[in-house]
């Protein structure tokens, strides 16, 4: 919550009336006096102090607006340190002639200019050899498609080709200020203790890439944990990331508990619609709209509340400018509210909507 300013009133024209006043009534005052021209520095100096004063109480307790390393600062007193970038990795596959090294840290990259570079050396004892390479810098960025990483750089150049057969997702963002300010609140406001819900809540969200996670005790009988995960995309996370969470749970739980770390269920939400566009506006922007607005309303949903209101999937499309109006909308073919479980997640599928 921001923190109200305490010296809003507290103005340059307020202060210089102050200044003012307190001079001796037969001095002359008036703009364009000596009085008056050495007192107006003063009073803006003062202001500028005033607005410092400010922005010094903001800072002074946690809020939504300080700056994020002043955030990161004040939630380390807490114990909360901000969860770093985690660099995309995965195979790529070299071709070329037998015989050819292709030393470590040899860069490739994609055609939008996301490098990597190679963490070993590799001989290619075949015309292909599959090397593990690693995004230089940390982040969602490096996740890519399949045949996205294409081009050698360097020495290697023509010398060698390269794909990734298959897509990179285990990049991850460091954590925002958002996500890092919550951690802290939830640090104070649920104690987490023992063992008990919070602590294997808390576990898992200090992983990077973890936005979210729901805990089930007794899940499977006395002893016995479930920890249900989403992403910072507010979907089901990589396997890389429940992989960890399950690490660092198994290093801080109490002896004796059967943890099950997962990642949440994704439930698909197609939606289908004749629309009635303003003249000028094609369907692939209006598809574009739509897509953006309802995957806002569904990582809204997450963890949160388990129903899909078809109303207002119906009220994002009228509140697209560029929609005059809609016909047939439909929800996974049917006109109904969708209802996903406790330890599944609503995710957008496919829009399919047409120009009448």
């Amino acid at each position: 919550m921001p923190i109200t300013p305490q010296f809003s009133e507290e103005t340059e024209s307020a202060i210089l009336t102050r200044l003012l006043d307190n001079i001796a009534p037969e001095v002359d005052k008036r703009q364009g006096s000596i009085a008056y021209d050495l007192s107006d520095p003063a009073a803006q100096e003062f202001a500028h102090a005033y607005i410092s004063l400010d922005r010094t109480l903001s800072y002074a307790f946690l809020n939504e607006d300080m700056p994020s390393d002043l955030l990161t600062t004040a939630a380390s007193d807490f114990g909360v340190d901000r969860k770093p970038a985690i660099e995309a990795k995965g195979e790529v596959t070299f071709t070329g002639q037998i015989g050819q090294v292709i030393p470590k840290e040899t860069q490739v990259r994609t055609d939008d200019g996301v490098y990597f570079i190679t963490l070993n050396d590799a001989i290619l004892t075949q015309e292909t050899a599959k090397v593990t390479v690693e995004a230089e810098l940390g982040g969602i960025s490096g996740n890519v498609n399949v045949g996205y990483i294409n081009t050698v750089v360097g020495d290697l150049a023509g010398v060698l080709t390269v794909t990734n057969e298959l897509a990179f997702d285990n990049g991850v963002d460091e954590e925002s200020d958002e996500s890092l300010l919550q951690r802290v609140y939830d640090k104070v406001r649920k104690p987490a203790t023992s063992g008990n819900i919070y602590h294997y809540e808390q576990w898992a969200r200090e992983v990077s890439g973890v936005g979210a996670a729901r805990v089930y005790p007794t899940w499977n009988g006395p002893g016995t944990v479930k920890v249900v995960l989403l992403g910072d995309d507010k979907q089901a996370p990589a396997q890389t990331v429940i992989d960890a969470v399950t690490t660092h749970i198994a290093e801080e739980r109490p002896v004796g508990a059967n943890v099950t770390v997962v990642g949440a269920t994704e439930v698909p939400i197609n939606v289908s619609a004749d629309l009635t566009l303003a003249s000028g506006t094609t369907i692939d922007e209006v598809k574009a709209d739509i897509e953006k607005a309802v995957n806002a309303y569904l990582e809204s949903l997450a963890f949160n509340d388990t129903l899909v209101r078809y109303t207002r999937i119906a009220a994002i499309l009228l509140d697209v400018p560029r929609i005059i109006d809609y016909a047939n909308l439909k929800l996974n073919g049917g006109t109904s509210n969708i209802e996903v479980a406790n330890e599944q997640v609503a995710i957008l599928g496919t829009v399919n909507v047409n120009a009448v």
